[in-house]
């Protein structure tokens, strides 16, 4: 609830943040400007100033008093606005007018010369993105289309368009990407991201070191992801690995999302986490995937699919998951393989078929001969088995020398 204000005491809030602003920027001070543009943070300066504003209704003529504050007269007047509109719930009043601050702010970043205002334009850089997300979510309920984080998108590509040249600032640069690849994956146009990467990973200018190691985590874990998406899980692991090194330990929210991507794609390469981690940061959905893979058992891979499969679905890994099914066959029958050595190891690596169909059977997986044979073909086509079949007698005869290859980080070609 808004707190009652006298006018004096309401004039002397504003005059003091636009004191505040205009030595901030006097003395190039970074982290004061940026405090002072946290619209969403409910900070108790700027829920005060907000209270000031509704009982002050003439602080833009205030501003334009002054020469020290009518400089920036343009940022300041739609920031007012912003803020009164957002502690009303009015939130794409709100966006709009923060849409046309940024905007001037952007224009005051460019003549400066230095990287000085880099944290001040974070903050913008975040908080567009999240005013734009919830005054979708107003249209959204007002039945009308929501379009803003679309508009937030592109201003993001503005200023990746002024970091991006040489400079102190283009340090910037990877925490914008960084929202934009927020962005597009919020609105399902991750196709967007390939242009900002490009940038990123082929000009001359950008030195990936360079950039703070936040920025990094972040970076490593959306194009990790996107390597997902594309299936080129060498490179997903890559990155993804690169972000679960260097995130912050403490930071268990951040490990248990970089883990939601990183276990399949370890599992799509032969390589099954402990069950202990899964169950420290939460994962258990992976569980009984895990649990398949290491009993050879097929059911227990279709349970695990069906069982999370919304969640699975959402993730974007269920087509990874799916996959696994080779590997669970190959260690089906790699597990007969090592029973029949044990009875009779001059036999063992001739396999009758009607063996498999049986072990099937028993994991109330109904499967013919003809079935079984048809996958064998493929576990030996994708060398996850060596051999070759004896169709006549029904029997796969497996290689005397390193029957079941080992993936050695590489996924089964699909």
């Amino acid at each position: 609830m808004a707190s009652y204000v006298s006018m004096g005491e309401a004039h002397r809030r504003i005059t003091d943040y636009l004191n505040r602003f205009s030595d901030a920027v006097s003395y190039q001070d970074g982290s004061s400007l940026k405090r002072l543009l946290s619209i969403s943070s409910d900070s108790p300066s700027l829920l005060s100033l907000s209270d000031a504003l509704n009982v002050f209704q003439d602080a833009s003529r205030l501003i334009k008093q002054f020469d020290k504050y009518s400089q920036f007269g343009e940022i300041l007047v739609p920031l007012f606005r912003s803020l009164q509109n957002y502690r009303l719930g009015h939130l794409v009043e709100s966006y709009q007018s923060f849409e046309k601050s940024a905007n001037a702010f952007l224009q005051e970043f460019r003549n400066w010369e230095s990287a000085w205002a880099l944290d001040a334009l974070y903050v913008i850089a975040y908080e567009i993105r999240v005013l734009a997300e919830r005054a979708d979510r107003e249209l959204a309920s007002m039945g009308k289309i929501p379009e803003k984080l679309k508009g937030a998108g592109s201003f993001l590509m503005k200023v990746f368009g002024v970091l991006a040249g040489k400079g102190p600032k283009r340090v910037g640069a990877l925490y914008v990407t960084c929202q934009l690849f927020k962005i597009y994956f919020k609105l399902g146009t991750v196709h967007l991201c390939r242009s900002v990467i490009r940038s990123i990973e082929t000009a001359r200018i950008f030195d990936f070191e360079e950039f703070p190691v936040r920025d990094k985590v972040t970076y490593m874990y959306y194009t990790g992801r996107l390597e997902v998406f594309n299936e080129n899980f060498p490179a997903a692991d890559h990155k993804l690995s690169y972000a679960l090194t260097y995130c912050n330990p403490h930071r268990e929210a951040n490990i248990r999302m970089i883990l939601k991507y990183l276990i399949p794609v370890k599992l799509s390469i032969g390589i099954l986490p402990m069950i202990s981690l899964l169950e420290k940061y939460n994962l258990v959905e992976y569980s009984n995937v895990v649990q398949a893979m290491r009993r050879g058992d097929l059911r227990l891979l279709r349970q695990a699919l069906q069982e999370h499969e919304d969640q699975f679905l959402r993730s974007g890994v269920y087509l990874v998951l799916e996959k696994l099914e080779l590997q669970v066959y190959q260690r089906l029958i790699k597990k007969i393989y090592i029973i029949q050595k044990q009875k009779d190891p001059s036999k063992a690596h001739q396999i009758k078929l009607e063996v498999i169909v049986k072990a099937l059977k028993w994991l109330e997986m109904d499967m013919d001969v003809d079935e079984v044979e048809c996958i064998m073909s493929i576990l030996i086509y994708k060398n996850l088995m060596k051999g070759y079949f004896a169709h006549k007698s029904k029997v796969v005869v497996l290689s005397k020398q390193d029957p079941f290859p080992k993936l050695n980080g590489k996924p089964v070609n699909s």
